[in-house]
């Protein structure tokens, strides 16, 4: 049964007058956390790895022991963590966010995971007097770094209104689904879609490279037509440039496709499309590049196919 609504609704953020707390500053995490900075926006932040946050420390953040030290300095928490043990430990760990959240406070998970815990969270939150919003997003480090990330939100709507200037901070593309949970069944739809686009990208840059023909060229022509999407103009170029590094590492794609499968098969659809891609993730995974970005997949497809993209295609 739900919970009421907390009778103490969010005050609208301002960096003046709002605290923030930051927890995850991975590859997407740390540059999304720099924007708030440049807002001028007070934060306090946790990380497993302090390393990974010393430029944000040295432009000012607060360092905080625990997640739990976080929701107890500031007003809003905003997370952005790995795999959902991940976000669960973070939340309701015994130094979790939820032991430190106080009534009228808003938790803010950006972390992909699956949509029954963004509404575990959210009743957690509520019990407390509390809100918690689910905010996935998607771009990449291209979204992240240029403040341009598509976000989904998902949660009581004047909780979602009052964050606004957080999310205006990190993306041009911010749409409330729903009530909790619906911004990540909104980011697996996201999922679906990038999973078979990859293959389509990265096998029409196979076949353009066993025909002959000039690959730049060959992407110019195509971007111009229907095949136009962000991935051609932006990881295709990685693709041909060798560059394997994360924007979004292969791991967390696995995950994100594991989950949209298992919330697939509990309403009884088949999705044999999300399937193979998963499948063919799993094999980039076993070639050992777990931690690259997704366009690795153009790995196991070359090795797959036998194709070493170091030698020319053989005359045909």
């Amino acid at each position: 049964m739900a919970l009421p609504l907390p009778e103490q609704s969010p005050h609208l953020v301002t960096p003046a007058e709002t605290h923030v707390g930051w927890i995850g500053t991975g590859v997407m995490g740390a540059l999304m956390c720099q924007h708030l900075q440049a807002k001028q926006y007070r934060l306090t932040l946790y990380t497993r790895n302090r390393s990974k946050a010393s430029l944000i420390l040295a432009k000012g953040a607060t360092w905080a022991d625990s997640p739990r030290a976080v929701a107890e300095q500031t007003a809003v928490v905003m997370t952005m963590v790995g795999f959902p043990r991940d976000v669960r430990d973070v939340y309701f760990g015994e130094q979790g966010i939820l032991a430190g959240t106080r009534p009228g406070m808003v938790l803010i998970d950006m972390t992909t995971t699956e949509p029954s815990l963004a509404q575990e969270i959210a009743l957690a939150a509520q019990s407390r007097g509390a809100f918690a919003v689910d905010a996935p997003v998607s771009g990449g480090d291209v979204g992240a770094r240029n403040a341009a990330l598509s976000i989904m939100a998902g949660g009581v709507t004047h909780a979602v209104r009052s964050i606004m200037p957080l999310l205006e901070c990190l993306g041009k593309k911010i749409v409330h689904q729903g009530e909790a949970g619906m911004g990540q069944h909104t980011k697996l739809c996201n999922q679906i879609v990038i999973a078979g686009t990859m293959i389509g990208v990265c096998e029409s840059l196979l076949y353009g490279y066993k025909a002959g023909l000039q690959l730049h060229r060959m992407l110019d022509s195509i971007r111009g037509g229907a095949a136009a999407c962000w991935t051609l103009d932006n990881l295709a170029p990685r693709i041909l440039a060798r560059n394997f590094d994360p924007g979004f590492f292969v791991e967390h794609f696995i995950k994100d496709m594991g989950i949209a499968l298992e919330e697939a098969r509990r309403r009884q659809l088949t999705l044999p499309g999300l399937t193979l891609a998963h499948q063919l993730y799993e094999r980039v995974q076993a070639l050992g590049h777990g931690r690259s970005g997704t366009h690795a997949l153009m790995l196991a497809l070359e090795d797959l196919s036998h194709i070493d993209p170091a030698k020319p295609p053989a005359s045909t």
